[in-house]
């Protein structure tokens, strides 16, 4: 029961803590109320998970909103913000975040080539950087238990469309699993057992069984 020398962190083919960057676009109250393809409050748990995994394994986080500044939209709901406390956020006039000067910098500033893709909608500011950054050399990982559309039928087809583009749907489940990769790494063990704890679902209920014997 001996594990492997840890691979390399940059180069690993694999989402590790040292190759990969969360991208979180959108999780606005007007984005947030309008989607229809699952279930609000599960998805805003997801998605407050994903940014708690970010900060468990220090990914870059790079975080952007739409319209605040015309006063047309509101900042990035509270259950989010307040996890990200002193980062910046970037606000766009353009649908397409990948068109935005800033938000374009930030991200290639981070130097990472795989990005954990979020945005609400899925069918817009999810898949529209999504496909440009896979253009431009990206490895795109959207994640479908995090992100939801203004219908099931548009979200599905968006996700088609990525995929078929060359994205690598993941599962917020599957990041946290990814990105621990092994038990034997103890120092974010007890962390990683909270991400399932606190976003919930049934691997969270056990957790939380196995925690209170």
């Amino acid at each position: 029961m001996s594990s492997l020398p840890i691979r390399d962190q940059k180069n690993d083919q694999l989402l590790t803590p040292e190759n990969a960057a969360l991208i979180l676009i959108d999780y606005q109250p007007v984005q947030v109320n309008s989607i229809a393809s699952m279930d609000r409050q599960l998805l805003v748990n997801n998605i407050t998970g994903v940014v708690k995994m970010a900060k468990l394994y220090n990914l870059p986080i790079i975080l952007s909103t739409v319209n605040v500044k015309t006063g047309l939209n509101f900042e990035t709901i509270p259950q989010l913000r307040k996890e990200m406390t002193g980062l910046p956020s970037y606000d766009r006039t353009t649908i397409n975040a990948w068109e935005d000067a800033e938000f374009l910098e930030a991200v290639k500033a981070t130097g990472r080539k795989k990005l954990i893709m979020t945005a609400l909608w899925t069918e817009a500011c999810l898949s529209f950087p999504t496909l440009d950054a896979l253009k431009e050399g990206y490895e795109v990982y959207p994640v479908v238990d995090a992100v939801g559309g203004t219908s099931l039928a548009a979200h599905d087809a968006a996700l088609r469309r990525m995929e078929q583009a060359g994205a690598q749907p993941v599962s917020v489940a599957q990041l946290f699993c990814e990105l621990q990769r092994d038990w034997g790494r103890s120092e974010t063990v007890p962390g990683f057992m909270k991400l399932f704890i606190e976003t919930g679902g049934t691997a969270g209920i056990q957790f939380s069984y196995d925690k209170a014997e």
